[in-house]
């Protein structure tokens, strides 16, 4: 499923480590608006949970985050609440509403989905969407990132925070 226009990519980069994948993720959680939803694409082992790791070090987060593959949706609390969800095992786009994505979604929060492709989440709020690929090196990956309903102000300082690599 294609979630958002090709033509509207903001800009692409790729990473050479786990760490430089967090290090990319925590400039840009610091800059997202909030409230902000952030849409991850990509193949088992593409680094999603890695880019959510580093979201949540950019929100000031102390604790571990791990996939919510089970729970399906995590809530954590740092400089900004940080809402986690994973869409792998749902079957169901039933079962995604029954989630309550946006139910008491405080202002200052970011929605982070795992597996957004699975189904579609048309939210009204800001969403950017990474698109997450292997590259040739093992530990390389590559991340397209699309932006939609961002002002042109918050467009630029987040292409200003995926330059900073």
């Amino acid at each position: 499923m294609d979630i958002t226009d090709e033509s509207r990519v903001l800009h692409s980069v790729t990473t050479s480590s786990a760490s430089a994948t967090q290090a990319l993720a925590a400039e840009l959680a610091a800059v997202l608006p909030k409230p902000s939803l952030v849409l991850l694409t990509g193949p088992l082992g593409a680094g999603k949970t890695t880019f959510v790791q580093g979201m949540a070090r950019g929100l000031g987060l102390k604790e571990s985050i791990t996939s919510p593959s089970f729970l399906l949706m995590k809530e954590h609390q740092g400089l900004h609440p940080l809402r986690h969800l994973d869409l792998f095992r749902l079957k169901r786009q039933e079962e995604v509403l029954a989630l309550g994505l946006t139910e008491d979604l405080p202002q200052d929060a970011v929605v982070v989905v795992e597996w957004a492709d699975r189904f579609p989440l048309r939210l009204d709020m800001p969403t950017l969407e990474v698109r997450m690929g292997e590259r040739d090196q093992p530990n390389e990956r590559r991340l397209d990132f699309y932006a939609r309903s961002f002002n042109a102000e918050d467009t630029a300082r987040i292409k200003n925070a995926l330059r900073a690599d």
